[in-house]
């Protein structure tokens, strides 16, 4: 294995204290907010909020030279226009090269517990997609399932509503989007497929890139939140696909999609525990790898749980949590047609390590991974990471 001393002191070197109002370390789920909800929460009587949150990895394959990358930096902008309207929006730059906006919606408050919503917005499934700050989850990277199978970050434009029903300690969001691009023309290929077998969906993220839009697909969530300590997620998104123009009459140039994701968020004292499972059906997936010449599956499935424990007193300011997470997701859960099962795409990730938080905001992290699949002596590299990620 390469030496990774130097890179880790260098990662606690630039690690640099940074302290906001809302504390960010808070790994209750009942109080735990993400960028767009703390600059939605009453920007602390401003009306113009600026803030940011970056991560800069380390990671060592087990095999390989390692990577050192600023993964991403994220500015945040937000603006009170009045009491009832606002805006919300997040300029990513990832790797030092490619800019993206992640978020860019007007919020609207109908009432106290009632707001609408337009504009480019995260799509509500599961956990991390929502709630992927760095100083908000442990490990150096952010979980496997959240990347293959919902596919974080998943964001797309669109309108919708969003609100609590306190009596019921429930809250929820309801919206109109446009969907994941499936195929276009392609003048050496015939038809192009954005939509594959090893990334499952990934590919056909449109995030506001001109995007095309021919049928709109629903997303919702509800989240309960009556038990201390304790948040519930069940979420839904139902749709077709989305064609270029000059392919779009083909046969299997869409696909439909189904898929349904739960999540459980649990905090008691200094321990913590959160799990979820995202399960996705794809429909006409047959004629559009006819089509395509793609290995699509007809099922996409993830779950993972994990535990963690802060072993710093309760009321030390401070936070160093050990943890454990187990992860299995599978993009070949099901195939259709004459297409077999590729077991190199059934994998399964068991994550440990620490994440040290030196105040609200600042987060430094190490982790192992053991990786697999379940390919016979399947050849997956284990990996070291390490991390620094801030939020303010």
């Amino acid at each position: 294995m390469k030496n990774i001393f130097l890179p880790f002191a260098l990662l606690i070197g630039f690690a640099a204290m940074s302290q906001t109002l809302q504390d960010s370390i808070t790994f209750n789920p009942q109080l735990q907010q993400n960028a767009a909800q703390r600059i939605l929460s009453g920007n602390y009587g401003k009306a113009v909020t600026v803030g940011a949150y970056g991560e800069i990895t380390y990671n060592q394959p087990e095999s390989d030279n390692g990577e050192l990358d600023v993964q991403r930096l994220v500015l945040l902008f937000g603006y009170k226009f009045n009491e009832k309207t606002q805006f919300v929006t997040e300029v990513e730059i990832e790797h030092v090269e490619e800019v993206f906006v992640e978020q860019a919606f007007i919020n609207y408050a109908v009432g106290d517990n009632v707001s609408l919503r337009g504009g480019l917005m995260l799509v509500p499934m599961g956990i991390v997609n929502e709630y992927h700050e760095p100083t908000t989850f442990n490990g150096t990277e952010r979980p496997a399932v959240d990347n293959v199978i919902v596919p974080t970050t998943w964001r797309e434009i669109g309108v919708g509503v969003t609100g609590r029903i306190p009596d019921a300690s429930l809250s929820y969001q309801a919206y109109i989007f446009n969907g994941f691009k499936s195929t276009e023309a392609d003048a050496e290929e015939g038809v192009y497929g954005f939509l594959s077998g090893s990334s499952g969906l990934r590919g056909g993220r449109q995030k506001a890139i001109k995007s095309t839009v021919d049928s709109p697909t629903f997303s919702t969530k509800l989240d309960y939140y009556g038990l201390p300590g304790l948040r519930l997620g069940l979420a839904g998104y139902f749709g077709q696909t989305q064609a270029a123009d000059e392919v779009e009459e083909l046969d299997g140039a869409n696909i439909g999609i189904a898929m349904v994701g739960l999540d459980a968020r649990y905090a008691f004292q200094n321990f913590t525990a959160r799990g979820q499972l995202i399960y996705a059906s794809l429909s006409d997936t047959e004629a559009y790898n006819v089509l395509t010449g793609r290995d699509l599956g007809s099922a996409l499935f993830g779950y993972y749980g994990e535990v963690a424990y802060n072993l710093l007193p309760i009321a030390n300011k401070q936070r160093l949590y050990i943890f454990g997470r187990y992860e299995q997701y599978n993009t070949h859960a099901d195939t259709a047609g004459g297409l077999q099962k590729n077991d190199a795409y059934n994998r399964t990730d068991i994550t440990t390590g620490l994440s040290y938080h030196l105040a609200p905001g600042v987060v430094v992290k190490g982790d192992y991974q053991f990786r697999d699949n379940a390919v016979e002596n399947g050849d997956v590299d284990d990996r070291l990471n390490f991390g620094i990620g801030v939020w303010f």
